[in-house]
């Protein structure tokens, strides 16, 4: 894992019973895999993990390995409650095949630091995967210092971090402090550009779902140092990113899914789709970026130029 790129957090597809989507989905994946993104992750807040099944998530992992064949690497996001169960969850992950975890802080329960870090240690001693911290203390209400990254990347499979404070700086501070050690990828789509400009090395995306190929042009451009063409095509993003920071963040990614042909906008309850003023308000949005989008620039050209 060199954790640089374009990582999507899948959103998982049902049917409308509720059933997994099979067909639906790797056609999603494999749009991804056609943009030319850098990895996958399964499992996440839009993947709606919290409502799949232990066999779910182990049958969507396998199908997705085994779809990918090694182009990419998966990732498994775990997030647990329990220390014990977290670390089976990574064990079963490593037997599955995937090739890194991406790793919350325990779930429910408001740890304090040393045990937040007794945690991640835990986990991290338990598997050989390469880990990506998750630190997102404004959605889950824990927040990683740098204090506590000083201990944690003592071990060495602690490798990256998926930057959500919505703090700028951060990128700064973790760069400044730790050099090359750390990778560390946006998780704020709002902040993506910012965040690569101040030398992130990755961006975990969530729109990237509905729009691959303008997700990956923004990276790829940045790289390669052409940062007016990728703020313009930023500029016109922005309005549906902002779907993506919004407490109903996988009904309008879905939504936009469904209108790209990307996917549905079935959820699991307890969420529900979008009805009413709401939907519309949402639809009018990803139909207006739809309409406007922008023309892209040749990726070969750019991936020649990397």
């Amino acid at each position: 894992m060199n954790w640089n790129g374009v990582y999507p957090a899948l959103t998982t597809k049902f049917d409308a019973d509720g059933t997994i989507d099979y067909d639906t989905f790797l056609h999603n994946v494999d749009a991804q895999l056609e943009a030319g993104v850098d990895g996958i992750i399964l499992g996440g807040t839009l993947g709606e993990a919290s409502v799949l099944t232990i066999p779910e998530k182990q049958e969507l992992t396998a199908r997705t390995i085994a779809h990918v064949a090694g182009n990419v690497p998966v990732i498994l996001n775990i997030a647990e409650g329990a220390t014990k169960e977290a670390i089976q969850r990574a064990r079963e992950a490593e037997e599955i095949g995937a090739k890194g975890l991406m790793l919350l802080p325990p779930m429910r329960y408001a740890a304090d630091a040393r045990e937040v870090i007794a945690y991640f240690r835990a986990v991290a001693d338990s598997t050989s995967l390469p880990i990506m911290i998750y630190n997102n203390p404004t959605d889950y209400k824990t927040l990683v210092t740098l204090e506590m990254f000083d201990e944690l990347l003592q071990h060495e499979n602690i490798q990256a971090v998926k930057e959500s404070t919505r703090d700028i700086s951060n990128v700064t501070r973790m760069t400044s402090r730790y050099g090359d050690r750390i990778k560390i990828l946006c998780g704020v789509d709002t902040l993506a550009l910012e965040s690569l400009l101040m030398g992130a090395h990755g961006w975990v995306a969530g729109l990237v779902c509905a729009f691959p190929s303008e997700t990956v042009a923004i990276y790829r451009l940045v790289q390669a140092g052409r940062i007016q063409e990728a703020r313009d095509i930023y500029r016109w993003f922005l309005p549906l990113l902002e779907l993506d920071i919004h407490p109903k963040l996988v009904q309008y990614i879905k939504l936009a899914e469904q209108q790209v042909g990307l996917g549905t906008e079935h959820v699991r309850a307890p969420r529900l789709p979008l009805i009413g003023e709401e939907r519309q308000r949402v639809s009018a949005i990803i139909e207006a970026g739809i309409r406007t989008r922008p023309t892209l620039p040749n990726f070969k050209v750019i991936n020649h130029v990397l």
